[in-house]
């Protein structure tokens, strides 16, 4: 059974309750792509009246983690996955609803292969760059991610 957004969203509620009152949520995933929203309100503003960066990290994280957990779901092995350093830039300053959208599924993909027939552990940087209405990016992500055969 595939993961999908409703799917990842309740996880959310339950696992990581910050992200979800903070208005972090799944609006597309696929083998290759993931793309995740969170809108700009009281909740999760900074002083000078834009999103936090830290909001927009668990947005951006969870854009690449969500398919992190499909391609391992999609396995059927016991792998472990954490992030080891992950890396920021900011452009804009964050207003509206902001959309991280990450495109390195692939590589997820050859991570997992590679660490199960070698029972090594695999790095991988995955990148999410969140953009406004207009198309503007305010900001880009990188996550390292171990992963790892159990």
């Amino acid at each position: 059974m595939q993961l999908n957004p409703r799917k990842i969203n309740t996880f959310l509620l339950f696992k990581l309750p910050s992200a979800w009152f903070t208005g972090v949520r799944v609006k597309y995933i696929n083998e290759t792509q993931c793309i995740t929203s969170v809108r700009h309100k009281w909740i999760n503003q900074n002083p000078f009246k834009s999103m936090f960066w830290a909001v927009q990290g668990m947005a951006a994280e969870l854009s690449t983690g969500a398919m992190v957990m499909a391609a391992i779901k999609e396995s059927d092995e016991r792998i472990s996955m954490l992030v080891a350093n992950n890396k920021a830039s900011f452009s804009k300053k964050a207003k509206g609803r902001i959309m991280f959208t990450c495109e390195d599924g692939i590589k997820v993909k050859e991570a997992i292969k590679e660490a199960v027939k070698t029972g090594e552990g695999q790095t991988i940087w995955m990148k999410s760059q969140g953009v406004d209405k207009t198309g503007d990016v305010v900001s880009t992500f990188e996550f390292e991610w171990t992963i790892k055969k159990k």
